[in-house]
């Protein structure tokens, strides 16, 4: 859903420009944005702001004015008006539909009609956007992403109340893929976002995102047994995890035991979407393309062996995500953000790409 407010409230590119991009959870935002210099794209401020609990729940906003005060906050502080935003992945609807080539039909409305067979809402309650995958001589193959008009609507109100102006929504996995799969390339990856209290699985082909699923596991769980099992506070055991995930220690400990059985649920959830990829056909009867390689993102997703287990059990290539790919050569200069760092902050750098590229 690349512009979906944009379609129906377009913004002149020039505004555009000079937007920040917000990857808004249900616990932080984190905002930043990438300037056009005489070298290329260069990442300029970013950062991350904490959201009170209970503000936003899986993707709702439950508490307009306390979200309305961090805006406020964030705007202030950064100067920000323009914004590129992240739909949240648990209230979005993605779906793919095989259309007839008909002389003088409307795809949009031929979608409209059939918008209430695919997703849990009454089709005029729902904003929808479309792309065409593919086509053949009488017909067309197309994904479709909807949305609540309900749930884009308070987040209108709420960067209303803020004077913040959204130039673009998109969907949060897409904005992933864009950050981390090479423009061009044409496998099928799979993504696994990793965060602090939820997990989205994606799978996109050609860089283009067709699937998408979360559930309610993240990296809090492990913080939380390392907390537990050592007999310290939580922030001490995040601390540790972090120490663990970067370093080599020769005090003879090792979190991966005491982790292995978050890993294990993990990896099930994980093996449910591999499996049925793997082993069914795609909408035209067709063996689908096997899955290339899974690539990990997300602040949970730097948990100390979580790389080599996935490795081990999948016999797939698991690699973390390599967040400046698409935006600039890591032999022309280094960014101003850990490797650890960019791993939560792959959907912003996704979304300002958005600012760049058609």
């Amino acid at each position: 859903m690349k512009q979906l407010y944009s379609k129906y409230f377009p913004t002149p590119q020039f505004l555009a420009m000079s937007s920040y991009s917000l990857d808004i959870s249900d616990q932080s935002i984190k905002y930043g944005q990438l300037n056009l210099t005489k070298n290329g794209l260069k990442l300029g401020t970013y950062g991350t702001v904490k959201i009170p609990k209970g503000v936003i729940e899986s993707g709702k906003i439950l508490i307009k004015d306390q979200l309305v005060k961090v805006l406020k906050e964030l705007k202030k502080k950064e100067n920000i008006k323009f914004v590129r935003v992240a739909l949240p992945e648990e209230q979005v609807y993605l779906f793919t539909l095989s259309l007839p080539k008909i002389e003088g039909s409307d795809l949009r409305e031929m979608i409209l009609l059939q918008l209430e067979d695919h997703v849990p809402l009454l089709a005029i309650d729902t904003l929808f956007d479309y792309d065409i995958l593919s086509e053949k001589d009488n017909s067309f193959f197309i994904e479709v992403v909807a949305i609540a008009a309900e749930t884009i609507n308070s987040y209108m109100n709420a960067f209303k109340e803020s004077d913040l102006v959204p130039v673009a929504f998109e969907l949060e996995a897409q904005s992933i893929a864009e950050s981390v799969i090479p423009r061009g390339e044409k496998n099928t990856v799979m993504i696994v976002d990793f965060g602090e209290a939820r997990t989205g699985i994606s799978i996109a082909v050609d860089g283009k995102v067709i699937f998408t699923s979360t559930f309610d596991m993240g990296g809090n769980v492990f913080t939380e047994m390392i907390a537990k099992n050592y007999g310290i506070s939580f922030s001490e055991a995040e601390d540790k995890k972090i120490f663990f995930s970067g370093n080599s220690s020769d005090s003879g400990e090792d979190l991966f035991p005491i982790t292995l059985n978050v890993m294990a649920v993990l990896r099930d959830e994980i093996n449910k979407h591999f499996s049925y990829w793997t082993t069914h056909q795609d909408e035209n009867g067709k063996t689908r393309d096997p899955i290339s390689r899974i690539i990990l993102c997300g602040g949970g997703a730097n948990i100390p062996g979580l790389s080599l287990y996935l490795s081990a059990s999948f016999k797939t290539k698991v690699e973390y995500a390599k967040a400046w790919v698409n935006i600039s050569s890591m032999e022309e200069s280094i960014p101003n953000m850990t490797q650890r760092e960019s791993l939560s902050y792959v959907t912003m750098l996704g979304l300002a790409l958005g600012d760049y590229v058609v």
